[in-house]
């Protein structure tokens, strides 16, 4: 095992290294997450990988089953979006305070396809350091619970927040408990009141499960893997890669993500970036 602060020590050294991209690795890499994961078809749950009827068993709650029904299955998409897009770069954008003052703003706009975790403040009084540009968003139904009261009371308070992200789909993991999901379906109810045109998807389940055990094979125990690990293995098969990442202590193992950040990053696999951009 390797100290944090020994981790954070190899990180900081290597961004003394010009970052190339590896080829090889990358596409070897993707090769391995598309065997065991497969984001292209599974990343969200859809109207094809989801059939009308299906008894879809849940993350965590294994022994529970949702019963896919009209409504439900009517407000899933069609099929997987973006998964014929091409993109040649993307940014995986976390929410810790490392941010701030990187002014990193541009660079992050400057990406083709750009994910936010959890619904971080992109005000004007961040522009600089995490720019604006937002396609998919976060969501953890904790935050709606704690700060909106399930959406159960007034809800134009979350209206408005959202509106920061203009067009951006937002994505939340209704089926990972059976506590998550009438406040994740609820999040497109209330969209729907407000007329927006902004999507709404979930992660499928069976994604998520399949995640979780490829980067326990990479050594990653923990509760949980981090929705931050989970967007950048998502576009590691969808995209390619470039990320600032704070870790957090408690639910997930992050010094095992850092870990396995730095070795990726090394073999040329994605661009790990925690410095200024100026």
């Amino acid at each position: 095992m390797v100290k944090e602060s020994e981790l954070f020590d190899r990180w900081k050294s290597l961004q003394v290294c010009k970052w190339e991209m590896n080829l090889t690795e990358s596409n070897k890499f993707k090769s391995a997450l598309s065997r065991c994961c497969n984001a292209p078809s599974f990343l969200f749950t859809t109207q094809k990988n989801t059939p009308l009827g299906t008894k879809l068993r849940y993350e965590v709650d294994t022994s529970g089953i949702f019963n896919i029904n009209t409504e439900i299955f009517n407000i899933f998409p069609k099929e997987m979006p973006y998964y014929r897009s091409q993109f040649k770069k993307c940014a995986v954008v976390g929410n810790g305070g490392i941010l701030k003052d990187g002014k990193c703003g541009k660079e992050i706009d400057s990406a083709d396809f750009v994910f936010r975790c959890n619904l971080p403040p992109i005000s004007e009084k961040y522009v600089e350091d995490v720019g604006t540009k937002t396609d998919v968003v976060t969501i953890n139904p904790s935050i709606i619970t704690e700060r909106f009261s399930k959406l159960e009371k007034w809800r134009r308070p979350f209206y408005e927040v959202l509106q920061g992200y203009e067009n951006a789909s937002l994505l939340l993991p209704a089926f990972y408990n059976t506590r998550n999901t009438d406040v994740s379906i609820r999040v497109k109810y209330v969209l729907d009141d407000f007329e927006s045109q902004q999507s709404v998807y979930y992660f499928h389940p069976q994604y998520l499960i399949n995640v979780s055990r490829f980067w326990l094979m990479q050594g990653v125990h923990a509760k949980r893997i981090s929705s931050g690990l989970i967007l950048v293995t998502a576009a590691l098969e969808l995209v390619h890669y470039y990320d600032n990442v704070k870790p957090r202590p408690g639910f997930h193992a992050m010094p095992s993500e850092i870990f396995n950040f730095i070795h990726m990053h090394s073999k040329g696999i994605l661009r790990v970036h925690t410095g200024t951009c100026c």
